[in-house]
């Protein structure tokens, strides 16, 4: 595994624990394996066993890894760390809606990708739905001499750069450190370097870069730079398609004149974002001046953004809603697990965190005040993650690098509804002891997506995939009510209900007034109106943004206790699961789309 420790020497205000803390993380992150056991990854990090037991006991209780059993594995709200660079960089959310406008209009598969020192990483793909799918998932490192976008990044690396990348062939010439690419087929390294320097070359002449074929047979593209103002490359943006539809030659000739617009629209909207980040600075604009906190990723706040690319029972009394407890801090984590705890290492991972809410460079002063540490504390760990690679320090400020997408954002990004939502499912039919499900809105329809069944002899027996129509299921009517008025009405409008039972509502008005109720009190419960002695309830699961995206259900046999009691028994375990599952979706969905299932 690559060790990304700069080539200085250890400085002396070097914090052990982060340090050790993401050597275990990248060891989860980087292996082919997706669950491992504390012994082999002492054996690989080369740490102590018992180091490595107090790292994951640290990083399970932030959320950042959970614990099956023996094995551990990446938690879904371990991509807030590549959230993180993705926000500071501004990149997805500025450049993004032209190249999936490029994406649509040529027809192929369209991505993003960035310098990650003699890699190229990828931060965005917008793809085609066909048979023979091409993606390259957000956080992803290819090899700078197997891509197009490499040869235009190398054409400015300097002598450093060239020796880095030659020391790094020399230790892993098949290329095995890369997961993304099958293992280069073997040729003599000085073939391969001569090679890579005419494409370099080329590069470097024309400003085009071409891919026959390098990443792994049958797979094309063609790249172009795309520019800051000052004549700086900050990304590269390529076209890729298939050996099947097209030749190297003939993907250039199509996809070069639309390329190069794209890329125009996109250094456009670099030019009129850096415009505007200098009239904030001299106090010209509202909003806060580059490299203080503005609550939203660049281009997210107002006003920030370029002009973006073409292109029936009401069921029992409601009970208030409690609120969410909010997770422990660190400090609260450090006193309850004692020294099983490393506070030093989730110190570190709120640095990490905080360049998310920034805006551009940030001073050391900006950093302490957003995760509330001493000056001190913060240096500290600024420090470590600029000798692990993970943050340059800039006149400006500190800045955050690509390299922390190498912290599972690869693996998090492809994460879908039903893997997210599982773990959580399980927990809570552990907890109730019975059925839990989640469901998508699918025309007019629920469609579950996730269940996990309950522990009783008698559960209720329901299979992913199946499908109820949305009005007489607490799901569909938890979905129906997070609609516009507008959408309700229409939705709602053209559903002719049927009586499935003679609890069943039938009539549009008596529809109308429960999914208001619903929407009103936050959940959805169902009386026996879907099948005779089922009783359903249900909360929402929703994004980054607060909308309703699936639903979280518990179903039981209405015999079993009193809606009062089921409902006082359900509803807060049901609201903390669909708050947990809600978190892990907006942490993988920021930068990336999930897939329902």
């Amino acid at each position: 595994m690559p060790q990304p420790a700069e080539a200085e020497g250890v400085p002396d205000e070097l914090v052990g624990p982060l340090e050790r803390g993401l050597s275990v993380l990248r060891a989860i992150a980087s292996g082919p394996d997706v669950r491992h056991r504390p012994g082999d990854l002492a054996r690989t990090t080369g740490l102590a066993r018992s180091t490595v037991d107090r790292v994951a006991t640290t990083l399970v209780r932030l959320g950042v890894l959970r614990a099956e059993g023996r094995d551990l594995l990446l938690a879904p709200r371990a991509a807030e760390l590549g959230n993180a660079y993705l926000a500071s960089c501004g990149l997805p959310r500025l450049l993004g809606p032209h190249a999936a406008a490029l994406a649509d209009a040529l027809d192929e598969s369209v991505s993003l990708a960035v310098p990650d020192r003699d890699g190229v990483r990828f931060l965005t793909q917008s793809t085609r739905h066909r048979a023979m799918a091409i993606s390259f998932r957000p956080g992803g490192l290819l090899p700078a001499e197997r891509c197009a976008p490499g040869a235009l990044f190398a054409a400015h690396w300097d002598a450093v750069d060239h020796e880095r990348w030659r020391a790094r062939r020399a230790e892993d010439p098949l290329d095995t450190a890369f997961p993304s690419v099958p293992p280069r087929p073997t040729a003599p390294p000085d073939e391969v370097e001569a090679e890579f320097l005419d494409r370099v070359r080329k590069a470097r002449e024309s400003g085009v870069a071409v891919d026959d074929q390098l990443i792994e047979p049958g797979l094309l593209s063609v790249a172009l730079p795309v520019r800051a103002p000052d004549g700086s490359v900050v990304c590269a943006v390529s076209v890729v398609s298939h050996t099947s539809r097209h030749t190297a030659g003939s993907l250039t000739e199509r996809a070069l004149p639309p390329l190069r617009s794209a890329v125009a629209a996109m250094e456009s909207a670099l030019s009129a974002l850096s415009a505007l980040s200098a009239l904030s600075a001299r106090g010209a604009a509202p909003g806060a001046a580059a490299g203080t906190t503005s609550g939203t990723s660049p281009g997210e706040a107002p006003g920030a953004m370029p002009p973006a690319a073409p292109g029936a029972s009401a069921g029992p009394r409601p009970a208030p809603a409690p609120a969410i407890t909010p997770a422990p801090t660190g400090a609260g984590l450090k006193e309850e697990l004692g020294s099983g705890f490393l506070q030093s290492l989730a110190r570190g991972l709120d640095v990490l965190r905080a360049f998310g809410g920034v805006r551009g460079p940030v001073r050391l002063s900006e950093l302490a005040r957003l995760t509330g540490l001493p000056r001190a504390t913060a240096r500290r760990s600024l420090i470590t993650l600029r000798h692990l690679g993970y943050v340059r320090e800039e006149p400006g400020g500190f800045v955050v690098l690509p390299r922390v997408l190498e912290l599972g954002y690869a693996r998090l990004s492809g994460l879908s509804l039903p893997e997210i939502a599982t773990p959580h499912l399980v927990a809570l039919v552990l907890r109730v002891h019975e059925s839990a499900s989640v469901a998508v809105l699918d025309g007019d329809d629920i469609r579950y997506v996730a269940r996990v069944a309950g522990t009783r002899i008698m559960h209720i027996d329901i299979t992913v995939g199946t499908r109820l129509p949305a009005y007489a299921t607490s799901m569909g009517r938890v979905l129906l009510g997070d609609l516009t008025e507008a959408d309700r009405a229409e939705r709602l409008g053209r559903i002719t209900p049927e009586a499935l039972t003679p609890h069943t509502v039938t009539t549009h008005e008596g529809l109308d007034e429960v999914v208001a109720a619903t929407a009103a009190r936050g959940y959805g419960w169902v009386e026996q109106e879907l099948e005779e002695g089922l009783r359903s309830l249900a909360v929402a699961v929703t994004d980054g943004s607060g909308r309703a995206v699936a639903a979280v259900n518990v179903a039981l046999h209405a015999g079993r206790a009193t809606p009062e009691e089921s409902l006082a028994a359900l509803l807060p375990p049901l609201r903390e699961t669909a708050g947990l599952i809600s978190a892990d979706l907006a942490a993988v969905a920021r930068f990336s789309r999930v897939a329902t299932g």
